[in-house]
C-alpha cells in the first residue's frame, strides 16, 4: 500500500471513528494492565463480566493481593487459563507493590517483567493508559496487516514495525483501536464485511467477498442497507 493510500485508509477511518477506545471495561491503569492479562485466549466481553464483579472487590494492587489467589481464581473461572492468570495477577501485584509503591511503571522493560506480560500486553498499556504512540499487534491486527497490504510481516513483531514506520505519525496514537475495531468487526477472518468496508478500494485482498452480509459494529448486528 502506498503511502498516500495509506494517509487515505486512516483519515477514512478516524472519520467513522474520531475518538476510538478499548472495549475493555476499567477505571485506572492497573485495572487496564490486569484486564488485558486476563484477555489472553478471552473475547473482551468475557472478561468484562468477569471484571465487573473483581475489580469492585478489588480496584488496586493492595486489595488485589488481599483478596488472594483463591478469591481472584473464583472470579475469574469462566475465562480460559484462570488457573495460571489467576497466580500471575497475584504475583504481578506483589511485584507493584514492592517495587512501584502498587502503580504501573510506564516503562516497556518493567511492563514486561511483570508475570503474564509480554509485548502485546505491555504495548496495549503503554497505548491506551498513557498514550504513547504504539501499536500492539493481536490476531485482528495481524490479519488486517497482511491481507489488506498496509503492513505484511510473517510475525506479530515483524507487522508491528512495519507499521510504526508506515502509519503516519497523526494517526499513530489511535491506530491500534482502529485496526483491531476493522478486525473485529469488518475485516473478519470468515467471510469479511467487504462490501461494507470503508477502505474496500485501497485493500490489496484479492478474495473480497461480493455478497451483503449483516452489518456489526461494536457488537451491534444490523441488516444491510
Amino acid at each position: 500500500m502506498k503511502t498516500a493510500a495509506i494517509q487515505t485508509f486512516f483519515e477514512r477511518l478516524q472519520a467513522l471513528n474520531p475518538s476510538p477506545k478499548t472495549e475493555l471495561e476499567y477505571a485506572t491503569p492497573f485495572q487496564l494492565l490486569i484486564a488485558v492479562m486476563l484477555s489472553a485466549q478471552a473475547t473482551d466481553v468475557g472478561v468484562n463480566k468477569a471484571t465487573r464483579h473483581l475489580f469492585p472487590a478489588a480496584p488496586d494492587a493492595a486489595a488485589m493481593l488481599a483478596l488472594g489467589e483463591e478469591s481472584v481464581r473464583r472470579h475469574i473461572a469462566s475465562i480460559g487459563l484462570f488457573n495460571t492468570k489467576a497466580k500471575n495477577v497475584i504475583a504481578t501485584c506483589q511485584i507493584l507493590m514492592d517495587r512501584y509503591g502498587g502503580e504501573v511503571p510506564r516503562d516497556r522493560a518493567a511492563l514486561e517483567a511483570l508475570p503474564g506480560v509480554g509485548r502485546k500486553t505491555a504495548n496495549v498499556v503503554l497505548n491506551t493508559a498513557f498514550g504513547e504512540p504504539t501499536i500492539a499487534v493481536d490476531t485482528h491486527i495481524f490479519r488486517v496487516g497482511n491481507r489488506t497490504g498496509l503492513a505484511k510481516g510473517a510475525t506479530p513483531l515483524a507487522v508491528e514495525q512495519a507499521l510504526l514506520k508506515r502509519v503516519p505519525e497523526d494517526f499513530r496514537r489511535d491506530a491500534h483501536h482502529w485496526l483491531i475495531l476493522h478486525g473485529r468487526y469488518t475485516c473478519i477472518a470468515r467471510q469479511p464485511r467487504c462490501p461494507e468496508c470503508p477502505v474496500r478500494d485501497l485493500c490489496a485482498f484479492k478474495g473480497k467477498t461480493t455478497a451483503e452480509a449483516p452489518r456489526q459494529r461494536h457488537g451491534i448486528v444490523t441488516s444491510p442497507a
